[in-house]
């Protein structure tokens, strides 16, 4: 029994891959004299056809497929600079934020600070703590 078409009708109608369309060996009958998408639509309500669930990739997988024999490009490819410049200076304007929120810091540290990470002076948020201890601002 050929049921081609009702796969493609029903992998449309369920936003799916025809591969991930099933249909229960019982209704094969049914789903077979199924031509119309509203004939398809009732099957597929009734539980006759159904889509399989797509199987995922587990964190230990990827933890696997992320290491350096598996990279293509230089760093800058696969992040590029601004993106990672964005994010850390989002990052250190953050931290910092929440420090004079929190009084650790005075107003006039933080401009002067914002201004060091805004010029790219200060590298990450370990590096913004140690310059804050030499200034003798935070211990």
């Amino acid at each position: 029994m050929d049921v081609s078409m009702q796969k493609r009708l029903a992998a449309d109608i369920l936003k799916v891959g025809i591969s991930r369309v099933r249909i229960k060996p019982e209704e094969l009958e049914r789903v077979a004299d199924a031509i119309t998408r509203d004939d398809v639509r009732i099957l597929i309500d009734e539980g006759a056809i159904y889509a399989v669930k797509k199987k995922g990739i587990s964190k230990r997988e990827r933890r696997k497929r992320k290491g350096p024999g598996s990279r293509k490009g230089k760093k800058g490819a696969r992040a590029g600079k601004k993106e990672l410049w964005v994010k850390k200076v989002r990052k250190l304007r953050w931290v910092l934020k929440v420090m004079k929120d929190r009084g650790e810091i005075d107003t006039k540290t933080y401009r002067k600070l914002r201004l060091w990470i805004k010029g790219g002076q200060i590298r990450s948020v370990r590096h913004m703590k140690e310059v804050l201890r030499k200034m003798e601002v935070v211990e």
